[in-house]
């Protein structure tokens, strides 16, 4: 019989695939479902997990390819136990004087909209096994970090989101939570590129962040995420956004 069933977003690397990995450690029944933009790391998770670990390659935007990784899981299994929304990108990085509104518009839809997506189309099976969606969110959610303004506003609103959720979803659990400052290839985007959009303070710190081996590793921010998708969000933590290293969660979590 299997295990708990849990869908994960943008598995292909960093953070999400650390997920994967550590879900894949906690049991050996439990099986993930991935979805990202590039072939390869899908390719080499299933590799490594074969029938335990299964996939589709698609923009998270596009809600057909977010209902095919679903049929998969269901027809397979017959059930959702969890779900964690991870995809994420960071640009555009701009003041709002000079604002690409097309371009925020592009980042919401990524970052928000396709969560929505997400969990209206889950959200009938999660009912069922009590199930359990945790959202990637972000320090900037609530933290100013200049000319993030999309990114951080993307954030903000998919905690207000998970709210929401804890108090709709009637049986099912939500929680938002930041990951720290991780060293993925997003910090490589702050420091070589979008970063000049930044002032030089807020770009300076990331770049000694990195010089001084001061970035979280993605095992450890995922090791929480994996946790909550396979134990369970915490009653008193529904509906809440709290960062990977809360007082709240170093007991069960960590």
């Amino acid at each position: 019989m299997v295990g708990k069933v849990i869908i994960v977003t943008g598995v292909s690397r960093g953070i999400g695939r650390s997920i994967v990995e550590k879900l894949m450690d906690l049991d050996n029944e439990s099986v993930a479902y991935g979805i990202a933009r590039s072939e390869n790391g899908l390719l080499e998770l299933k590799a490594q997990y074969s029938d335990r670990f299964d996939y589709v390659v698609g923009d998270i935007t596009d809600s057909s390819k977010l209902s095919l990784l679903i049929d998969k899981a269901i027809k397979a299994h017959g059930k959702i136990d969890s779900v964690v929304a991870n995809a994420g990108v960071i640009e555009p990085v701009q003041n709002v004087a000079d604002a690409d509104v097309d371009a925020w518009k592009r980042l919401f839809d990524i970052n928000f909209f396709s969560i929505v997506s997400l969990v209206k189309l889950t959200i009938e099976h999660l009912k069922k096994t009590n199930g359990n969606i945790i959202f990637v969110s972000s320090d900037a959610s609530d933290t100013y970090f200049s000319n993030w303004g999309a990114y951080g506003s993307s954030k903000a609103a998919l905690n207000h989101f998970a709210m929401t959720v804890a108090e709709e979803g009637e049986t099912i659990k939500c929680i938002s939570v930041a990951p720290g400052i991780v060293d993925t290839s997003m910090q490589i985007t702050i420091r070589e590129k979008v970063g000049f959009n930044m002032s030089e303070e807020h770009h300076q710190m990331f770049k000694d962040l990195h010089q001084n081996n001061k970035l979280v590793g993605s095992d450890v921010p995922a090791t929480v995420y994996a946790k909550l998708a396979y134990y369970g969000i915490p009653k008193d933590l529904n509906g809440k956004y709290v960062s990977y290293d809360s007082p709240l969660l170093l007991n069960d979590f960590i």
